[in-house]
């Protein structure tokens, strides 16, 4: 059989780390992560890594594997998860990759498009002007000098109207003219599955799974971290709210309430970008179902 590589998708709280567990066990073959907060080893209790317990009960490639000090992006995953692969592929046709950040099992399983590298000091600028002058400010600037990616990109997500603006600035082109939406042939197998549950279900647990990381110490892993709240790593729910409790901002029982909140619209956009994905296989959380969608 070709080497085959089964991505667990889904949204968060449902289940993926659990059921990815049992399968490489089935399979007695490894985990790649492809979960873009847990591979920082200075995050824990909020990124809802897999415990001690589990990590030893399977081999996990990209989790405490960087440090939020380093960059990350989706380029740097795709070599990061090509090159474990191969290394679970020198002794297993299976390989297991689980995660909630569609834009990387997107890049691992397509590829990504090249785009040109942008001088650290046209990077620096934009992201000085953008944190002093606001997202409607780089709204606004994007708008005009790249209109085009203005009227199809995601105008609400400072990253990627950063980038834009960064690559327009730094070449004269739209970063559009780099996109080929060329889909990489790899040379394994892909099968997607993913794990749904009834709505309220799954907002019930994750309530309670904010509620238990607060009792597990979430509150004292943030202080921590307080001198680097400025870094795009801590820019995540559970971390951005408690960091708004400790400068006073709100109380301590509100931010709880806006990482429920936020965590449950997190896992909404997570719905929506898989559902679009028409070679997602969909199933309960349920082991037996999983088997039975991959039939290998």
């Amino acid at each position: 059989m070709n080497k085959t590589c089964i991505v667990i998708v889904g949204p968060t709280a449902v289940g993926k780390t659990n059921i990815a567990i049992q399968l490489a066990q089935h399979f007695s073959t490894d985990i790649i992560s492809a979960d873009s907060r847990q591979c920082f080893k200075e995050l824990n209790i909020g990124v809802a890594k897999p415990s001690s317990e589990e990590l030893k009960l399977v081999k996990h490639y990209f989790i405490n594997s960087h440090s939020i000090q380093e960059e990350m992006n989706t380029a740097i995953f795709e070599q990061y998860a090509l090159k474990s692969i191969n290394e679970i592929f020198k002794k297993n046709d299976i390989a297991i990759m689980v995660g909630g950040t569609g834009l990387y099992v997107k890049t691992f399983c397509h590829g990504i498009d090249e785009v040109p590298k942008v001088s650290p000091e046209i990077k620096e600028k934009v992201i000085a002007d953008y944190e002093w002058e606001g997202l409607e400010w780089l709204q606004k600037e994007v708008e005009k000098v790249d209109p085009l990616y203005y009227a199809k990109g995601e105008n609400k997500n400072p990253t990627r109207l950063m980038r834009a603006l960064e690559v327009k600035l730094s070449t004269g082109k739209s970063i559009l003219d780099f996109q080929t939406h060329n889909r990489k042939k790899r040379d394994f197998d892909i099968i997607k599955i993913g794990l749904d549950m009834p709505r309220e279900v799954l907002y019930d647990r994750i309530n309670a799974r904010v509620n238990v990381m607060m009792q597990d110490g979430l509150e004292e892993e943030v202080k921590s971290l307080e001198q680097y709240k400025k870094l795009n790593a801590l820019q995540t729910v559970g971390y951005r709210e408690l960091f708004s409790y400790l400068e006073d901002d709100i109380s301590l029982e509100y931010a709880v309430q806006m990482i429920k909140q936020n965590t449950r619209n997190y896992a909404k956009r997570q719905l929506t970008w898989f559902k679009a994905d028409e070679q997602v296989q969909w199933c309960d959380v349920d082991l037996q179902q999983v088997l039975v969608k991959i039939n290998l």
